[in-house]
């Protein structure tokens, strides 16, 4: 039960992080900007989902 509830938490992570990752590249940033935030959420993926989701740069939202 506990194995499959931590793959569960993690594909989840891996879902939202992806997704952040794909914000950033839609962004209006400069590309050095853009690296860095992908660095960020790769390399620290549940810290920098969170950094991100407080203070990242944000894709065009098209209604």
């Amino acid at each position: 039960m506990g194995s499959t509830f931590n793959g569960l938490v993690g594909l989840i992570i891996l879902a939202l992080d992806i997704w952040a990752i794909l914000n950033v590249i839609k962004s209006n940033r400069e590309i050095g900007v853009k690296v860095l935030w992908i660095l960020l959420i790769a390399l620290l993926p549940v810290i920098g989902l969170v950094i991100w989701a407080i203070a990242g740069p944000r894709g065009d939202v098209r209604i």
